[in-house]
């Protein structure tokens, strides 16, 4: 059971919000998960409350985000992820090959940290910034990988005995052809 954190149940009531078991577990599992989908906090949530409905779990993120509680972010090709570092302007890390997501502090200055070129006339408090690319075990996890020896010869020696190997496959292969009509 994830710990209790003594001001969840205040910080539910300034928002206006009843306190219940279900959002005082949510609120904990987004702080234990951070970039954690709703299946992720669903089964935090779950092992710490028990059975708990996917649509409960669902309405208390939705009403957590707009009171400014959690925050949601959706990059591009991936399901909703929550966090609950709020109230700065951090962005975000994610990698292409395992999804992994980290945050990243503002890139210069303060919120909003990128001034759009022409505002269009919009009060901007905002900026959304994802870095893409891959995080440092799925470039370790490649490098491995490329270094992993093929199957082909290395030495001249051993291509000509993979070669006589191959011609005496070949003739097995011919002789059982010829049998069998």
């Amino acid at each position: 059971m994830l710990g209790p954190v003594p001001d969840d149940a205040a910080r539910l009531r300034t928002h206006g919000l009843q306190v219940t078991a279900q959002r005082l577990a949510v609120l904990r599992a987004v702080s234990a998960a951070p970039h954690g989908t709703a299946d992720d906090i669903t089964t935090i949530v779950r092992g710490e409350l028990g059975t708990v409905s996917r649509q409960t779990i669902y309405d208390a993120l939705t009403v957590l985000n707009e009171k400014g509680l959690v925050r949601r972010i959706q990059p591009a090709g991936s399901p909703a992820r929550f966090e609950s570092r709020i109230g700065d302007n951090h962005h975000h890390l994610i990698c292409r090959t395992c999804g992994r997501t980290v945050d990243v502090d503002c890139a210069v200055g303060s919120a909003p940290c990128l001034t759009a070129a022409d505002g269009k006339g919009y009060e901007i408090d905002e900026a959304e910034v994802a870095y893409w690319g891959r995080c440092p075990d799925c470039v370790a996890q490649s490098r491995a990988s490329s270094r992993r020896p093929t199957n082909a010869p290395t030495t001249p020696k051993r291509a000509a005995r993979g070669a006589q190997k191959s011609r005496r496959s070949r003739q097995r292969m011919s002789k059982k052809a010829v049998r069998s009509e």
